[in-house]
């Protein structure tokens, strides 16, 4: 599954610095790079929105003409055959970067999850096929489960970001979305790196709200944590090799001191090899090609 970052505006291709290879892309640019994906045969897209605009509540995120409801319309009119997930998050929304409403200085949990069912209906209502909340709020996919069988989208499924760890391996996607918090941290709602428990607790609970598939966030690092929840459960599992490993091995094989082709597709083994039967990763075009 190939993660793309959509912004407001047309002809935009801008490159991330800390990730190269990586651009913000206008819905029309999106809509390319979806095809030459589709042509190197990758089928699955990740979307994350990057609006001009934000404020304290998020309230961009469930706008009808956000650039990522805009971009799953018209990718679903042009290629009816990728399937399109969205992240479901307030980050990259708010004013303040982080993942849920500020209330007395603290994420208000609730209230949060109203705003992602906001968020949720919007992206089905536009035609994705799968929505992935990545906040880790409580009780979030009980209630985007309820609301998308409510509206009708009871055939949109749900990825939920399950085991989303609290770690250093996030910086670069920051980079990308503008979403650092202005403030703290998100350790009050990420999981401990040091906890592997409380990952199989938090699957169970996800499994039992409505998840169809649940993620392991980052995956290079966790692989202990794919492998424990998939002998577990032997549920649909997802891992995301996240922006900081992307980054490393492109820093290191531009730096000559790795081969890229060899060592990207040995880090996606060891993620298949841990259980993973959908792998997230900014490299899925280059090593769809390698894998022809």
């Amino acid at each position: 599954m190939y993660p793309l970052f959509v912004c407001e505006g047309t002809n935009v291709r801008v490159e991330v610095p800390s990730m190269p290879g990586v651009f913000k892309l206008s819905v029309d640019e999106a809509v390319k790079e979806t095809e030459a994906a589709l042509k190197d045969g990758v089928r699955s897209i990740l979307l994350f929105g990057v609006p001009d605009s934000k404020d304290d509540s998020g309230s961009a995120a469930w706008a009808p003409e956000n650039p990522v409801q805009v971009a799953i319309r018209t990718l679903k009119e042009k290629l009816p055959q990728v399937i399109l997930a969205s992240d479901v998050c307030l980050c990259g929304y708010t004013s303040h970067g982080h993942c849920g409403v500020i209330v007395d200085d603290e994420i208000a949990n609730d209230v949060t999850v109203e705003q992602l069912v906001r968020i949720a209906i919007s992206h089905a209502e536009a035609g994705a096929d799968i929505i992935a909340p990545s906040d880790m709020m409580d009780g979030r996919v009980k209630a985007i489960r309820q609301a998308l069988d409510n509206q009708g989208y009871d055939n949109v499924a749900i990825m939920s970001y399950t085991a989303k760890y609290c770690s250093a391996f996030y910086g670069p996607f920051r980079d990308a979305a503008n979403s650092s918090p202005s403030f703290g941290d998100r350790r009050t709602h990420q999981m401990d790196p040091a906890n592997t428990e409380e990952a199989l607790k938090e699957v169970a609970l996800d499994l039992e709200e409505g998840a169809d598939i649940i993620m392991i966030k980052p995956a290079g690092p966790y692989l202990d944590v794919i492998a424990r929840v998939k002998a577990e459960f032997m549920c649909p599992t997802a891992a995301y090799q996240v922006s900081g490993e992307y980054a490393m091995l492109k820093a290191a094989s531009q730096n000559g001191w790795l081969e890229e082709s060899s060592a990207l597709l040995e880090s996606l083994l060891a993620i298949k090899r841990a259980g993973a039967n959908i792998i997230i990763t900014y490299y899925a075009r280059e090593a769809a090609r390698l894998l022809r």
